[in-house]
């Protein structure tokens, strides 16, 4: 049977999956739900200095795009970090790690970017038990205004300057949490292991709006007939964490820096992903938000039975195996060639990828033969786009077979010969190719 224990940064749990610090962490309530429903950690929802109370909106905190069916794709939110007592939260936090010893509990900071306030903020911290620290740099809306999360997160020197402060001044595994609103990710998380930092967490939210109410022509949601950007998550931004975590993953420069993926995981598959492209563990928030605690359940069993077909005893028998597959563009073998393959017994004719082929493609699916409707891909005129695969409503009805050496390529009327002699492998690694 699959073992989903989990060594992240210093860090053990039963299992790779954590709930993200957010709305669902907020209190001791919530949190002994979620171990009881089976989450391996939790990070804590944000916690901000003593002092002033942080107000939140009193109407709408979330907005959503949804498909037609009202799925989730994406989920926007302009809630900041706790609005509880910082005292408030570090007992209840003290509570619940004295009841669940063997889980995960992370604190998630944010306090203005000086040291005192970290200095004095840590030890605080540290005595409630919990297991480590996460420095959220980046939240993009409402604390970032004020200085901190995105503020920060969008500095290097800055990430790598507090960074150092709470390795000084805490003997616990720090975890900085990245940014996505920024040009290169591998920038920050450089910073972040000069700091010193143990572990990088991403990607936090992306700065969004998320549309305009048709009636009155003012941003949707608001409050009081305004609105402000907030931070976007949900299924829609998985593939844009999955490159940063990649690109992390890739540099040389972070190399062997552990990586907590978030960002879209509602799912085992989901994490299989994160976890194939070198992520130590993932970290959830929409998913539970819409569908509540219980859903780990099937991300627990669903791991499992992948690892035990695979016959992976633990997820660091398959982490990062998927980061050699990676590459730059110019490096892609262009002598690799793949033709689309249309089932006919699967086929619903519904015409989909005829439509798509060729009013923005390549023209090379038929609609018709012997005056019949009939859908079948002609060979000399497909590139292997995979367009047609990704329209078409039955999975797997489409696929896409790749030619072997010496078969003819009808489209341009050469043999594929494999890959060219005077290309190179790729220096930095065996299973890249690389022009010569």
């Amino acid at each position: 049977m699959a073992d989903l224990r989990n060594l992240f940064a210093g860090i053990r749990s039963p299992n790779p999956f954590w709930l993200a610090s957010a709305p669902p962490t907020d209190k001791a309530y919530n949190v002994h739900r979620a171990y009881e429903a089976g989450w391996g950690g939790v990070v804590w929802k944000t916690l901000g200095e003593e002092g002033p109370p942080v107000v939140n909106v009193n109407g709408p905190r979330y907005g959503a795009l949804l498909t037609p069916d009202r799925r989730m794709l994406g989920f926007n939110n302009i809630e900041l970090i706790t609005d509880r007592p910082l005292q408030t939260n570090l007992a209840e936090m003290r509570e619940v790690k004295r009841a669940w010893p063997d889980r995960a509990l992370v604190a998630s900071l944010m306090v203005p970017c000086t040291e005192s306030a970290w200095k004095a903020i840590l030890p605080q911290v540290e005595d409630t038990g919990c297991d480590g620290i996460e420095l959220n740099f980046g939240c993009p809306h409402g604390m970032s205004e004020r200085g901190m999360g995105a503020a920060v997160g969008q500095v290097p020197e800055y990430i790598q300057m507090v960074t150092a402060w709470c390795k000084q001044y805490s003997r616990l595994p720090v975890i900085v949490k990245l940014t996505p609103n920024i040009a290169d990710i591998r920038k920050p998380a450089s910073a972040a292991k000069l700091g010193g930092a143990d572990a990088v967490s991403l990607i936090n939210t992306i700065n969004s709006i998320m549309g305009v109410d048709p009636l009155t022509l003012t941003m949707s949601p608001s409050t009081g007939g305004m609105g402000s950007h907030g931070g976007y998550c949900g299924p829609a931004v998985k593939p844009i964490a999955l490159n940063m975590v990649a690109e992390i993953g890739r540099s040389k420069d972070t190399a062997g820096l552990p990586i907590s993926g978030i960002g879209g995981v509602g799912s085992w598959r989901d994490a299989l992903d994160y976890i194939a492209l070198g992520a130590g563990n993932v970290q959830v928030c929409t998913a539970a938000m819409v569908y509540g605690f219980k859903i780990v359940q099937e991300m627990i069993d669903g791991l499992a039975n992948y690892m035990d077909d695979m016959g992976f005893a633990t997820t660091e028998d398959f982490r990062g195996r998927a980061l050699p597959s990676v590459t730059d563009w110019q490096y892609l073998n262009l002598n690799a060639i793949s033709k689309a393959v249309i089932d006919q017994d699967q086929c619903i004719q519904c015409g989909r990828c005829h439509i798509a082929c060729e009013d923005t493609s390549h023209q090379a699916i038929t609609a018709t033969k012997d005056g019949q409707r009939h859908f079948e891909v002609k060979e000399d005129e497909c590139v292997g786009c995979n367009l047609c695969v990704t329209v078409c409503p039955v999975p797997d009805c489409i696929t896409l077979r790749s030619l072997q050496a010496g078969e003819l390529d009808l489209r341009t009327g050469q043999a594929v010969n494999g890959t060219p002699a005077n290309w190179t492998a790729h220096p930095n690694n065996p299973m890249r190719v690389a022009g010569a």
